[in-house]
């Protein structure tokens, strides 16, 4: 099996929540919690990719590896290609550092079509969408595939719409979970790619691999992710990881 890398791009600057990662969620800032989730998995190394010494010195503060990006990268895509290097060659996967509920076995579960085939350069998870105004929601991205398990494309809007507003043979609409898998040597290559129109579009930088040809494998998880993007974000996972 190739050697698993999880990358955790954190940032301190969010328009929504700034300094986010350091943010306490029982007891622990909540780039730990995400750092001990990831962790869990059956992969090889865990580290934080950041542009903020805040960020970094709390991960070091627990016994994290940390790693100082460029401020100037506009995505986390970027900064997880800056910190793997030029040398890395095994499989490196895309957790974001606002998920301090997140499952390890999504990441076991991400990894496992391009562990079985060397052929896939990316993949990533959706879970089935069962409520109606979240699939209405443009701040809620969708996704839509082959029989294969391939994407054929993610957006913002509500797909597929089923024109009879009766629901098709195969289930869906699926919800896309932003956590990735990448060759080390592809990302480096799609971190190099030029901006697409339907990326900038929907504002979906997984679009960019579609227009230029390369496909993206979409698992199917029953686990949900549950990301913190304001402060009414923040309270309820306090109260959930309080309780749980």
């Amino acid at each position: 099996m190739s050697e698993i890398l999880v990358v955790i791009p954190a940032r301190y600057a969010s328009t929504r929540l700034p300094g986010k990662a350091l943010a306490e969620i029982a007891g622990k800032p909540m780039i730990r919690h995400v750092y001990e989730r990831a962790s869990q998995a059956r992969v090889g190394r865990v580290l934080v990719a950041t542009d903020d010494l805040r960020i970094a010195r709390a991960v070091t503060a627990f016994g994290g590896e940390a790693v100082m990006t460029s401020p100037e990268h506009p995505s986390g895509t970027d900064r997880i290609a800056e910190a793997i290097g030029a040398d890395f060659q095994g499989l490196v996967v895309n957790v974001q550092g606002d998920e301090p509920m997140l499952v390890p076995g999504m990441i076991d579960e991400v990894v496992a079509p391009l562990v079985a085939d060397p052929g896939i350069p990316m993949g990533t998870l959706a879970h089935l969408l069962t409520d109606a105004e979240e699939f209405q929601s443009r701040d809620v991205v969708k996704v839509v595939t082959d029989r294969r398990g391939f994407a054929l494309y993610f957006s913002r809007a509500p797909i597929p719409c089923h024109r009879d507003g009766v629901a098709g043979e195969g289930g869906g609409p699926f919800r896309h979970v932003g956590l990735y898998a990448y060759r080390a040597d592809f990302l480096r290559r799609f971190s190099r790619l030029p901006p697409t129109p339907l990326e900038q579009a929907e504002k979906l930088e997984q679009l960019r691999a579609l227009e230029h040809g390369y496909p993206i494998r979409v698992v199917t998880t029953s686990h949900r992710a549950v990301g913190v993007d304001t402060p009414e974000d923040l309270e309820k996972v306090r109260r959930r990881m309080a309780v749980g």
